[in-house]
């Protein structure tokens, strides 16, 4: 199975709110059932795919069609140039707030961390991209990075998909759809069936919904990062560069997997990707752990992730952290987190971002955290479970 289902479901989305909008009767409104792919949500209680693997007969050999005057590029995103060049193109095009005051800027080195930097299992394939035939310039992209997660307890090799970006000017030619295809014909031909991925528009049918609840308030010309009154200043945290090997070595490796095996969504990191995703990379991603008495007892993580600000005439960049994972184990929650505050603070960061999932709701209201206003959709594509709670999910897509 592939991601045409998906790109089905959006190339009909408009016929499909237009149904929706047509008046129901209450009676019918409130028996109506919700569907996820094909199958009632209140008869969920399998864990598994949807569809069975494919043969690699099965599967096409040939790209799909774009839209005359596109071609396809398989970006070789260790050359700066190229790597510039889909910088642009995100920066110019991609997630921006209902607003139009904010539009995410991932500058290159993030880039370089969380799709070009090969983590384990990279391949280069999986960076697709669309080019204009005569110009050359890029116009969309699609990626996918490999990732193991643990669903319920099943363990399942899948991608994750990420940064699927097309020029506004060409989002009536239904580029995204196509590129959707592709990604998944490409992923496909190495033998990987599901992925999981994250949306802010409701598709059917999330696996879950986590908010994103920001520490704020944006006061122009000087940008507040938390209210005064709600850190208390109390632990001293290493940076993890300093006692790296230690804490790979020691049993804070296997701590660290136990905390998450509290959750009915995680991923399963072998040495190599926790390394990759944890090592300390200056402008890319923070990590602080907490040693007491010889041991590490709690873990604190946030990736860098500035804004740009539209439509401003004096502030540019809104330069934001956002949690990624966080271990208490031997520190009580708000006394964590509240130093985690107080360290991306002093770093310069004007905001501080969290999802409502793992257990972030034991310090958001005690710290002072706002209430957001959008709601992160999580998807399994291919493979159908029961609906997860934000506090059961343990898994944090850039």
């Amino acid at each position: 199975m592939d991601l045409e289902f998906e790109a089905d479901k959006n190339e009909n989305k408009d016929e499909a709110q237009e149904k929706d909008n047509k008046p129901k009767s209450s009676k019918k409104k409130n028996k109506r059932k919700k569907a996820t792919n094909g199958v009632d949500d209140e008869k969920i209680t399998v864990n598994e795919p949807i569809e069975s693997d494919k043969k690699a007969s099965e599967i096409r050999q040939e790209p799909y069609s774009l839209p005359g005057g596109f071609q396809w590029d398989t970006l070789t995103l260790d050359d700066p140039l190229v790597l510039k060049e889909l910088y642009t193109l995100l920066n110019e095009n991609y997630v921006e707030d209902d607003d139009s005051m904010f539009r995410f800027d991932y500058p290159p080195q993030f880039l370089k961390w969380s799709v070009a930097l090969q983590p384990p299992g990279w391949r280069k394939e999986w960076h697709c991209g669309v080019r204009v035939t005569k110009s050359g310039r890029l116009v969309g992209f699609i990626s996918a990075i490999p990732a193991t997660l643990n669903i319920y307890k099943s363990s399942q090799k899948m991608v994750e998909i990420n940064f699927l970006c097309v020029h506004k000017k060409l989002r009536l030619k239904r580029v995204a759809p196509v590129l959707i295809r592709e990604i998944t014909r490409r992923v496909n031909q190495t033998g990987i069936f599901q992925a999981v991925y994250t949306a802010g528009v409701v598709l059917p049918k999330p696996i879950g919904t986590c908010r994103s609840v920001p520490v704020k308030e944006i006061n122009p010309p000087s940008w507040r990062l938390f209210h005064k009154a709600s850190l208390a200043i109390g632990l001293c945290f290493l940076v993890c560069e300093c006692s790296w090997s230690s804490m790979i070595q020691s049993m804070y490796f296997v701590a660290f997997f136990q905390y998450l095996s509290r959750f009915d969504l995680v991923p399963l990191f072998s040495e190599e990707e926790f390394r990759h995703w944890f090592l300390p990379q200056a402008g890319i991603v923070d990590t602080f752990v907490v040693e007491k008495n010889g041991e590490l007892t709690d873990m604190v993580s946030f990736y860098t992730l500035p804004s740009t600000v539209m439509h401003h005439p004096v502030h540019r960049t809104l330069k934001a952290a956002y949690s990624f994972y966080n271990v208490s184990v031997g520190t009580q929650w708000v006394d964590l987190m509240g130093d985690a505050l107080i360290s991306a603070k002093n770093a310069g960061f004007d905001v501080f971002n969290a999802l409502d999932l793992m257990e972030n709701k034991e310090f958001l209201e005690p710290l002072k955290f706002g209430i957001g206003d959008g709601n992160l959709q999580y998807y399994l594509y291919n493979w159908r479970c029961p609906s997860i709670a934000p506090n059961k999910i343990g898994l944090v897509l850039q």
